[in-house]
């Protein structure tokens, strides 16, 4: 028994020394490990703050197409509405030169009105312009009339459309 004990005495002694002696192997070890972590935490922050940029870049991207193709509708409608316009151009010439009426002129006056209620549904609506100063922004003057001068209009004043 005795040699057991011993071999006990002489393993915890060669703990301890291990213990003690490697105090400062062990204080060593623990900073190079706490400078790892500290890289690894550096780490981690550039490679969230890379994430949370791409992420928002992302975002942007979606609502930047988004809105293109919102603008694309609208002028891919634009084409569209151009061609429905000279139909009501039309419409407006043939209810100048005949009678309203009959039942004919009464269902084509309906028709025209529909045309204009889809169109207002998709945010056109007629601007005035008969009496109204020329807007360059809304209107394109074709021509001036100089007899308009002596009849006591205002010049830049519209007095006919087309």
């Amino acid at each position: 028994m005795d040699n057991e004990e011993n071999n006990k005495n002489e393993e915890e002694i060669i703990v301890e020394e291990a213990i003690d002696g490697g105090n400062s192997d062990f204080q060593e070890k623990f900073k190079k490990l706490e400078e790892k972590l500290t890289k690894c935490e550096e780490l981690k922050n550039e490679y969230l703050n890379g994430w949370q940029r791409a992420k928002a870049d992302l975002i942007n991207a979606r609502k930047d197409d988004e809105k293109k193709v919102r603008e694309f509708v609208k002028f891919a409608n634009a084409a569209l509405i151009s061609e429905i316009l000279s139909v009501l151009d039309s419409f407006d010439l043939a209810f100048a030169d005949k009678e309203q009426d009959s039942k004919f002129s009464k269902g084509i006056f309906l028709i025209k009105m529909q045309l204009e209620d889809i169109l207002k549904k998709y945010g056109l609506e007629p601007i005035k312009t008969i009496g109204e100063n020329a807007d360059l922004n809304l209107h394109e003057i074709i021509g001036e009339i100089e007899q308009s001068r002596k009849e006591g209009i205002k010049e830049g004043v519209i007095i006919e459309e087309l």
